[in-house]
């Protein structure tokens, strides 16, 4: 064997040990990603409620808006039959304003802060006619 072989064996050894052990430290770290992950997705929070019109009857077919305060990004979502609407998976550190729309009538925007602490919150939204 010439010298450079015996040198080469022994760093080909040690760098199958170095993936061996990176290995084994992704694979230990694993479980505590998860957990954050599921910890993250438990601090989560949802907004749902029904879209009313003046006499306190749900209107169904509204169309509700999201506004993220952050990334100024917005979801909409139709509402149901019943008038109901939910959103969910939103971050507890962002602050959002929401209103619904429907044949020319609008809701007060309301806020949904971060300093709420309740991770379901029900917000009903009343339609009123846009005066012309």
């Amino acid at each position: 064997m010439t010298l450079a072989k015996t040198i080469a064996l022994p760093q080909v050894q040690m760098r199958r040990l170095g993936f061996l052990l990176f290995t084994l430290f992704l694979f230990a770290c694993a479980p505590a990603a998860r957990s954050q992950d599921a910890k993250h997705e438990a601090q989560l929070r949802t907004v749902r409620g029904v879209i009313l019109d003046k006499s306190e009857t749900p209107v169904p077919t509204a169309v509700v808006f999201l506004k993220n305060l952050r990334s100024n990004a917005v979801r909409s979502y139709i509402a149901d039959n019943d008038g109901n609407y939910r959103f969910s998976g939103l971050d507890p550190n962002v602050d959002y304003e929401i209103h619904a729309e429907k044949d020319g009538a609008k809701s007060v925007t309301r806020t949904v802060s971060s300093f709420d602490g309740r991770k379901d919150i029900v917000l009903n939204l009343k339609l009123e006619k846009r005066k012309a």
